[in-house]
């Protein structure tokens, strides 16, 4: 066996998950949630707790952590409806992955894609194992090996794993470094009857406290198991919880493998999710699209995080810096100590300091950005401003004293100068960073997927999906608002 050797080029292992709310860990303070590896990972290195995803969906934020960029950068705002994109190519913009084969990296990936093309090896990856969207099914679901589709046997999952395991086993044999990316579907659903009995069965007595079956919000756009989450919610709950249970194990099989191969302290292991996720909290289930008009409420905004590296990120730690998705990027190139030629158009800063354990202090008073088509955020530690274009309806919370987002307090007479100042940052700074063409503030974004690229001369389809139950929704939600 020949363990890739190079301190100066550390290994990277890259682990996201699909749909996984902030509070779905149990190292962030679920009592009820099962997640052993995590936790243990969590331990051997630093939990994020303040940690946002770019867009509250799935195909933006992954194009933001793989390229740097925002949507209204690269142009994809919400997720890509697979029927319509899976031959097309969306990512534009240099990722990450295409800097690192420059420098010497063998890239892999096995598991969600999600950025269009599920077809072609791209981006830098050489090792390209990806599931083609299978109305969310988790058994026998068909996949793309280096072009080739296959019907696979078995449980989605540990099918992910098992490719994992493989290219570590190989690679270990190099002394060439590498960068994995394993893309769990989990914890996205379906949940009944799509996990196995062994992890469903761990929640049978589970009281599900962490999730409270809210009244359903008036804005509520039911497109994620929409016949059964509200006549049988214990039964999703038991589907959910076990999805991030049985992905947590996998988890445990990849960091047993680096353990084996003698990789690990070699590795930096960074996980997280593309978008949080609501089971009920706010009577949503969901993210950011569990409504229309989309929301921003820090369920859907706020990700799990975690990164380790023995001896190089000091352990034990749980830092409340203000982070986001498109930090990542500069932080993980700065760590490999690769440079990017375009960082000076990108939005991000590097916290690569924050991970080695330096102070945080210069970060306390960053805000962060998000958007969702016409929908955006910006977020301080004391307040959040939401500002939907054009006309509304509008959200300013106090995080401090309303950190559940109960009071909406856009209309009361104290706030108006603050939520001005906000409203001016925000412009701002999208105005520095958005590429007027791919201006998602214009953009009839509805949440129901996204069919071509931004400005495409394609004429079959529309941009962006929508149907007369969204019309009717609106037309609800701006009765009721």
């Amino acid at each position: 066996m020949v363990a890739s050797k190079s301190k100066d080029k550390p290994n990277v292992l890259f682990i996201m998950t699909d749909d996984q709310g902030p509070w779905a860990l149990g190292c962030a303070g679920n009592k009820e949630i099962i997640t052993p590896h995590l936790d243990r990972l969590a331990a051997e290195g630093v939990r994020f707790d303040q940690f946002f995803c770019t867009s509250p969906v799935c195909s933006p934020a992954r194009a933001s952590v793989l390229t740097g960029q925002i949507p209204s950068q690269h142009g994809i705002h919400d997720f890509l409806r697979d029927a319509d994109n899976a031959r097309l190519t969306y990512l534009t913009g240099t990722a990450y992955t295409e800097l690192l084969v420059e420098h010497g990296y063998t890239c892999g990936i096995s598991g969600k894609w999600g950025v269009g093309n599920d077809y072609a090896p791209q981006k830098g990856f050489s090792h390209w194992y990806v599931c083609m969207y299978d109305a969310g099914h988790y058994w026998n679901p068909p996949m793309v090996r280096n072009g080739e589709v296959i019907r696979e046997t078995g449980y989605l999952t540990d099918l992910i794993t098992a490719d994992a395991l493989s290219f570590l086993e190989k690679q270990s044999q190099t002394e060439q470094p590498f960068y994995l990316s394993v893309n769990y579907t989990a914890p996205h659903h379906l949940w009944v009857g799509e996990h196995p009995q062994k992890f469903v069965d761990m929640y049978e007595d589970c009281a599900f406290e962490s999730c409270p079956q809210e009244p359903e919000h008036p804005w509520f756009l039911p497109l994620t198991n929409p016949s059964t989450v509200r006549t049988d919610p214990v039964a999703n709950l038991k589907g959910y919880f076990a999805s991030v249970t049985a992905m947590d194990d996998g988890v445990g099989s990849l960091l047993g493998k680096l353990e084996q191969l003698g990789l690990r302290d070699n590795t930096l292991i960074c996980f997280m999710s593309d978008n949080g996720f609501s089971c009920g909290h706010h009577g949503i289930w969901g993210k950011g699209n569990g409504t229309y008009p989309q929301n921003m409420y820090d369920n859907s905004v706020k990700v799990p995080a975690i990164f380790s590296h023995p001896g190089r990120i000091p352990a034990g730690r749980v830092d409340s810096s203000l982070l986001s998705q498109y930090d990542f990027m500069p932080t993980l190139l700065e760590y490999l100590n690769i440079p990017h030629p375009l960082a000076s158009e990108l939005p991000g800063s590097s916290f690569s300091h924050i991970l080695q354990g330096d102070s945080s202090d210069d970060r306390q008073h960053v805000v962060v950005y998000d958007e969702y088509g016409p929908v955006r955020m910006i977020r301080t530690p004391e307040y959040k401003y939401v500002h939907r274009f054009p006309f509304g309806p509008f959200e300013f919370y106090d995080m401090k004293a309303d950190p559940e987002e109960r009071n909406n307090l856009y209309d009361h007479p104290d706030v108006q100068d603050r939520i001005a100042e906000l409203y001016r940052r925000l412009e701002d700074w999208f105005l520095h960073f958005v590429n007027p063409a791919m201006d998602g503030a214009r953009l009839p974004v509805t949440g129901t997927g996204q069919s071509q690229m931004v400005g495409s001369a394609l004429t079959d389809h529309r941009t962006f999906n929508q149907n007369g139950r969204l019309y009717k929704l609106r037309t609800d939600s701006q009765a009721t608002s």
